[in-house]
């Protein structure tokens, strides 16, 4: 299956309102999920990007009502887990996933990584908060680079 055939079918998804689409033949899986702005979602209005998902939705917690968060000498990092495009946001017209002072658990979705045309959700893995932004949205990360700074709980 090439990039022509995995577009034809993501077309076909949005016209007749189809959510998930999985193909299994021999050696060969896809899986291809449309999301809305609840949820993640690959970016519709980049072209030649398949929609894919690589796990449920994971809703993150609300962000507390305390003061703004500034980072600290203890804060640890969130690292990028492989080499790609940094996108903050389930979709470009979408609110980003945390922001600074957000309450985060370890499956929250902090951001979505796209590697060869598939978007990998990156989680906090630890639970606290969020206490700065330190890589910029729809810019190249590097295998280890610092992502976000966060406050363990």
């Amino acid at each position: 299956m090439d990039l022509k055939d995995i577009k034809a079918i993501i077309d076909l998804m949005k016209k007749n309102s189809i959510s998930e689409f999985e193909l299994e033949k021999q050696e060969f899986k896809i899986r291809l999920k449309r999301g809305n702005l609840n949820g993640p979602a690959a970016y519709d209005d980049a072209p030649g990007v398949p929609q894919y998902a690589t796990a449920a939705p994971v809703a993150a917690l609300p962000a507390p009502a305390a003061a703004p968060v500034s980072p600290t000498a203890g804060d640890a990092e969130i690292k990028s887990p492989m080499i790609g495009t940094l996108y903050r946001s389930p979709s470009p017209e979408a609110a980003p996933y945390v922001d600074i002072g957000s309450e985060v658990g370890p499956d929250t979705v902090v951001c979505i990584i796209e590697a060869m045309k598939v978007m990998n959700e990156i989680k906090a893995e630890t639970r606290g908060i969020i206490t700065a932004v330190v890589a910029e949205n729809s810019k190249p990360v590097e295998f280890g680079q610092a992502l976000f700074k966060i406050r363990p709980l």
